[in-house]
């Protein structure tokens, strides 16, 4: 048995493509970029939309990159890869240590996540974050893209959980955003890349 996107239910209701949404990738998403991953919406308006893979670890080091930044990130202490677009820049999604607070250079997104400004003096950040991750590139759609690459069944929109973004085990969270959505999508978090295994 294989996984095609014909297998999810065409009823499925997805979240709405608001920042703070959740995209999982479908499984016959090959492209090389996308594959398996989970991608954070950071942005949508007119002009298209961008997010950040949460789920997959750059092969640079944080240390060689931004040596400053490299010890207030949270578990696994990494560089993470946001994406294809913009590699040599970088995005930092950071939580203040104070749910009302808005610490200088940070920009809140939705709830408690938002923009931390990489020019940010390093003994400002120190201590006033509960979580921080830093992202090189992002993932980015023109006007119009990323509504049809749902309608096509290449993306799975659905609900953030605060744990995602800073999840320390980034290997795993296709599976298990997968499996916590229930019914179709939850069948989807077995799926293997040796179809006699599916």
């Amino acid at each position: 048995m294989t996984w095609e996107n014909a297998g999810v239910s065409s009823s499925l209701e997805h979240a709405p493509l608001v920042p703070g949404t959740l995209l999982v990738a479908a499984v016959d998403v090959r492209d090389g970029i996308f594959d398996n991953t989970v991608v954070l919406l950071l942005d949508v308006d007119d002009t298209g939309a961008l997010g950040v893979v949460l789920n997959r670890e750059s092969d640079l080091s944080l240390a060689s990159v931004l040596p400053p930044w490299a010890g207030l990130v949270s578990a696994p202490r990494a560089l993470f890869a946001g994406g294809p677009v913009s590699p040599e820049g970088a995005i930092c999604l950071a939580s203040p240590t104070g749910v009302d607070e808005d610490p200088p250079g940070w920009r809140r997104l939705f709830s408690a996540i938002g923009l931390l400004h990489l020019d940010t003096p390093v003994e400002i950040a120190e201590g006033a974050y509960t979580d921080l991750r830093i992202f090189a590139g992002y993932a980015g759609w023109s006007p119009g893209q990323l509504a049809n690459e749902v309608q096509l069944g290449m993306w799975y929109p659905v609900p953030v959980r605060y744990a995602d973004v800073f999840d320390p085990q980034p290997d795993t969270l296709w599976r298990r955003v997968l499996r916590r959505q229930g019914g179709d999508l939850a069948a989807l978090a077995t799926w293997t890349k040796h179809p006699e295994q599916n």
